[in-house]
């Protein structure tokens, strides 16, 4: 069978390429080796645990929050096995979507491991060990990422786990020692602080979140420390060993002493490296960095013309949001257009809560490049409506040329600042200018008014609220 397009994998990246080929009059075959379409971002990512904290959000906020607006529950329980259940099924709702995608778009779906025979054929070996090979003018390698690990530490998938297992506990941790103090750590380990267990993040870097801003990586520290949860920075692991039950972590900390852990469960969460096992790359010629990145240029081909990579097979942040538009991109410019990405416009998310949200330059980079520049902040404590909900936590920072007024970079710390971020994304794709954002008329009264009031303080330092 010849197709205009086969892609390999279907995360976000993958499916969202395949789609939009679709819509441009390509015939496309997606390949996934798992029996459920969606990738690590909606079965074992993404979404799975936005299930499980939203519902440790519910159970810490009647346990934390509900008696100060007048509401009474009597010893409040939680079912975690019920948790998991409906965390099982949001992810099956969602992966049947992406099914019903494929079936309205008129896209072939083959399940099975993907891998080159020569660069315009790729074989699809099944459970059962059959094969069969299809033929693809342009193939879109979207592959995706798997959890990184340290040399040292045996992951044996029971006690000392990976985010993949910790979507899927049978019971919550007593102590829970978290290494990494990233994205994934930090919103695993509120899970299960919420619920009750004892969590010690590790982080070798002197801060947690080390690629965002120090001031939001300062203020979600103390927030989530607030709420129970201890960290170490500065602190390298050395060793991690299970003795039953029982796991021991050793780390060194910035004085070069040991300091000794213990819990019961360990999540390692040191990031998450390329998946191109069993792709055959060998076989076509294209080139993998050190990093074991698939090398591409800027319309995110690979050295063999007709072959592209996209999302955490390439370099750049591993978000699935930017896969998808990386998706986008390949597509329409096979179809002959021109489109574009603005890789400093992808936002960070942390969906903590507070949430915390970046786009654009820290004010350490901003630093580092010699750059001008003028900050203003505002406190969402200031705000009627955090005072209204009760979430007085974090703050906006609007970064921006001290010459030009244009905005460089913003970052909050605070509620429903994931959604709050894109107002953000919108004015710099614009190159709006702070005093821009100032003066537009924000809704009263909302958390965005923050955004207004920081970006105020950063035009003329007078912001109307503080």
């Amino acid at each position: 069978m010849k197709y205009d397009i086969i892609v390999i994998g279907s995360g976000p990246g993958g499916y969202i390429a395949a789609v939009r080929a679709s819509q441009l009059g390509k015939k496309v075959a997606i390949i996934e080796k798992y029996a459920t379409l969606g990738g690590t971002c909606l079965n074992v990512g993404c979404i799975p645990s936005k299930a499980l904290l939203d519902s440790s959000h519910h159970y810490y906020d009647a346990t934390h929050h509900f008696a100060e607006h007048g509401i009474s529950v009597e010893n409040p329980s939680f079912d975690f096995s019920k948790m998991i259940e409906r965390k099982a099924t949001v992810v099956e709702t969602t992966t049947g979507g992406i099914k019903y995608l494929m079936d309205k778009n008129k896209i072939d779906v083959f399940e099975g491991l993907g891998s080159f025979e020569d660069a315009t054929h790729v074989k699809i070996t099944k459970k059962d060990g059959s094969s069969e090979v299809i033929e693809g003018t342009n193939i879109i390698i979207a592959t995706g990422s798997k959890p990184a690990n340290l040399p040292f530490i045996n992951i044996d998938k029971e006690r000392i786990i990976t985010s993949t297992e910790a979507l899927k506990l049978k019971e919550v941790p007593k102590n829970l020692i978290v290494i990494g103090g990233g994205v994934i750590g930090l919103e695993l380990g509120s899970v299960y602080a919420r619920l009750g267990a004892d969590v010690k993040v590790i982080e070798y870097a002197p801060k947690i979140t080390p690629t965002m801003d120090a001031d939001v990586s300062k203020e979600l520290q103390k927030v989530l420390k607030k709420q129970g949860m201890d960290f170490y920075v500065s602190h390298g692991v050395t060793s991690v060993e299970r003795n039953g039950d029982e796991i021991t972590v050793k780390a060194t900390n910035k004085k070069g002493e040991e300091v000794t852990f213990t819990g019961d469960y360990c999540l390692v969460s040191v990031g998450r490296k390329p998946y191109t096992e069993g792709l055959g790359l060998e076989k076509v010629g294209v080139k993998v960095n050190e990093k074991g990145q698939v090398e591409i240029n800027s319309h995110l081909q690979t050295n063999v013309a007709n072959i592209y990579a996209i999302g955490d097979v390439v370099k750049g942040a591993m978000l699935a949001h930017k896969a998808e538009e990386e998706g986008v991109v390949v597509a329409e410019f096979i179809a002959g257009e021109k489109p574009h990405i603005d890789y400093n416009l992808i936002p960070g998310i942390v969906y903590t809560w507070p949430e915390v949200a970046a786009v654009g330059k820290t004010e350490e980079e901003l630093i580092a490049a010699k750059i001008d520049y003028k900050a203003g902040k505002f406190s969402m404590r200031a705000l009627g409506r955090s005072r209204a909900s009760g979430d007085l936590d974090g703050f906006v920072k609007v970064l921006a040329d001290k010459k030009t007024d244009e905005i460089l970079g913003v970052h909050m710390v605070g509620a429903r600042v994931a959604d709050l971020i894109m107002e953000a994304a919108v004015a710099m794709e614009f190159r709006a200018s702070a005093e821009d954002l100032a003066r537009i008329c924000h809704g009263h009264p909302t958390y965005a008014e923050a955004v207004k009031e920081a970006a105020k303080a950063a035009w003329d330092g007078k912001p109307l609220n503080a």
